[in-house]
C-alpha cells in the first residue's frame, strides 16, 4: 500500500535547500519514487529527479543551491516516468513564478482542467497541481494572496496540504477537513511547514503546532502570519496517517502516532482474544500494534520475522519469478521462535491479502503450530479517492467477503479486525471528525456514484 507525498516549506537565513533536503529524508517514508526542491534565487529554480533522495539529487549540489526560502516533496506514483513529472511543479505565470508541492489527491481535477482550458489555458504537465496553479495566477490579477486561495480553495475538492511559492513568499495550505497532516515549527534561523513532525525533529527544531484544517500561513525567516480561509463544522482526518503511513515517531493533531498504534493493538486484544505463544509484528509497521497487543493479552511479543533491509525495490527486480518471492526475501521466519509454536501476527491492515497469504504460508512453512492474524484496521471494503493506491473494489480482499471468508482466504486459524468503534476509542477523535471512507463507504466529501456521510441514502443525494 502507498499513499501520496511528503512536502516541505522552508523560510531561513541559512540556505533553505539544506534544511529541505534533511527534511525530505526525514519524511521519505511518505515517497520513494521521485523527490524535488523548489527554491528562490532571484527567480524560483526547481530540482527534480527519480528515485530515493540521494538518487534524485545526485547530479545536484545541495551545498551551492542558493536561496534562502523553497519548498520540498517526496512522491510515490507507479504512473511517474520523468524528472519532469515529479514536483514541486513550477510554473511561469502572469502574476510571477508559481511553484507548488501537493500531498492528496484533487477529486474534481478534470473538471477543473476542463474549465481553465475552455478559458484559454494550456496545459504542459495536465496536473491538478498546474490546474490550482492557473488558478490562482487568474485569482491574483484582483485579489490579495490569502483572497487569491480562499477563491481557490473553494474551486476544489478533495484532499490537500500544499506548500507554495508565490515568487519569494512561501506558504502552506490545509484542506478545510484537514484531511492530510501539516504542521509548523520553528528551525535554527527560521521557520518550517512540513507534513509530519519528523521533519522537524531531523532539523533540531521546535514543533508549535498543526497547521489548522483551512487555514494558510505564510513563514519568514523571523516569524509566520495566520489566515484562517474556511472552517467546516466537522473535520476528516485519515484515520490511516495514525494506524500506517505517518513515522511512529511523529505526533499529528497533537496525538503520538506510536502511542495511538499501541492503544490500537491494546484494543484489538481485547477485541480479539486468543490463546498464543508468541505476538509476532509484521516489521516495521504492525510494530507499535504488537506491542499493544502483548500488552493488554500478556503474551509475549518476539520478532519472529526478520526483514532484509536491503532488498531492492520490487519494480526494478529483473523478473515476475524473482518479484513473485518478494516477501520471503524481505522477510525470514526465526525457527526458534516460530517452529512447533502458536504464532499470533499483528500488521497495520489487508488490502488486498496477497502478502498476508504469504507471510501465513511461510510461517507454517517454517512449523508454525497455529497462525492467528490480528488487524488493527477495520476492514477496508471501498476505494480510497484521496491519495491511497487502493482505487477500486475488485483489488480489496474485505470488498464483499465475510470475515470468515478472507480468514480462509489467507490460510490462518483465526483472523480478528478491530472494530471501528474500537478504533475511534484508540485513537480518541471524534468519529464524526475521521475519514473513515474506506471502511464503511461513506465519504466526507462528494464523489459521484459514492455515498457521502451525513447524508441519509444514496438515493437523497443523488436527487440533490
Amino acid at each position: 500500500m502507498n499513499e501520496g507525498c511528503g512536502v516541505v516549506a522552508v523560510a531561513s537565513r541559512n540556505r533553505a535547500a539544506e534544511s529541505i533536503y534533511l527534511a525530505l529524508m526525514a519524511l521519505q517514508h511518505r515517497g520513494q519514487e521521485a523527490a524535488g526542491i523548489a527554491v528562490f534565487d532571484g527567480e524560483i529554480k526547481n530540482y527534480r529527479g527519480l528515485g530515493l533522495i540521494g538518487e534524485a539529487f545526485k547530479d545536484f549540489d545541495i551545498e551551492k543551491i542558493n536561496g534562502q526560502v523553497g519548498i520540498g516533496h517526496v512522491y510515490y506514483s507507479i504512473k511517474i516516468s520523468t524528472p519532469e513529472n515529479a514536483q514541486p511543479t513550477l510554473l511561469h505565470t502572469s502574476a510571477g513564478d508559481i511553484a507548488i508541492a501537493h500531498n492528496g489527491i484533487i477529486t474534481n481535477a478534470e473538471d477543473l482542467k476542463k474549465e481553465l482550458m475552455e478559458e484559454g489555458h494550456n496545459f504542459f504537465y495536465g496536473s491538478e497541481e498546474e490546474a490550482i496553479a492557473y488558478l490562482l495566477a487568474d485569482s491574483l490579477k484582483e485579489r490579495s494572496v490569502e483572497k487569491a486561495v480562499k477563491y481557490a480553495m473553494k474551486k476544489i475538492e478533495g484532499s490537500y496540504s500544499f506548500t507554495l511559492m508565490l515568487n519569494d513568499r512561501v506558504f502552506g495550505l490545509r484542506d478545510p477537513l484537514g484531511i492530510k497532516p501539516l504542521c509548523l515549527g520553528k528551525i535554527e534561523n527560521g521557520y518550517i511547514i512540513a507534513s509530519e513532525s519528523v521533519a522537524i525533529d531531523v532539523l533540531g527544531g521546535e514543533f508549535i503546532r498543526d497547521v489548522e484544517p483551512g487555514e494558510l500561513i505564510e513563514i519568514t525567516p523571523d516569524g509566520y502570519k495566520s489566515y484562517k480561509l474556511i472552517e467546516e463544522k466537522h473535520k476528516a482526518h485519515c484515520f490511516f496517517e495514525y494506524v500506517y503511513f505517518a513515522r511512529a515517531d511523529s505526533f499529528i493533531d497533537g496525538i503520538e502516532v506510536y502511542k495511538a498504534r499501541e492503544r490500537l493493538g491494546r484494543v484489538l486484544a481485547e477485541e480479539h482474544p486468543v490463546e498464543a505463544d508468541y505476538v509476532v509484528p509484521i516489521p516495521d509497521s504492525g510494530r507499535a500494534h504488537a506491542y499493544g497487543f502483548s500488552k493488554a493479552s500478556g503474551i509475549p511479543v518476539a520478532e519472529g520475522l526478520m526483514k532484509n533491509r536491503y532488498i531492492a525495490r520490487t519494480f526494478i527486480l529483473p523478473t515476475q519469478k524473482i518479484r513473485e518471492r518478494l516477501v520471503q526475501l524481505k522477510l525470514n521466519p526465526v525457527k526458534s521462535i516460530v517452529e512447533g509454536k502458536k504464532i499470533v501476527i499483528v500488521d497495520d491492515s489487508i488490502v488486498r491479502g496477497t502478502t498476508m497469504k504469504k507471510i501465513v504460508g511461510l510461517l507454517r512453512h517454517h512449523g508454525a503450530k497455529e497462525v492467528h492474524v490480528r488487524i488493527a484496521s477495520p476492514p477496508i471494503i471501498a476505494p480510497c479517492y484521496f491519495g491511497i493506491d487502493m482505487t477500486t473494489r475488485d483489488q480489496l480482499i474485505a470488498s464483499g467477503r465475510s470475515i470468515e471468508d478472507i480468514r480462509k482466504k489467507i490460510g490462518a486459524d483465526s483472523l480478528g479486525y478491530i472494530s471501528i468503534e474500537g478504533l475511534v476509542k484508540a485513537l480518541g477523535i471524534d468519529k464524526n471528525d475521521l475519514c473513515l471512507g474506506c471502511v464503511t463507504g461513506e465519504y466526507p466529501v462528494k464523489i459521484k456514484g459514492e455515498r457521502y456521510r451525513f447524508q441519509e441514502s444514496l438515493e437523497k443525494w443523488r436527487k440533490e
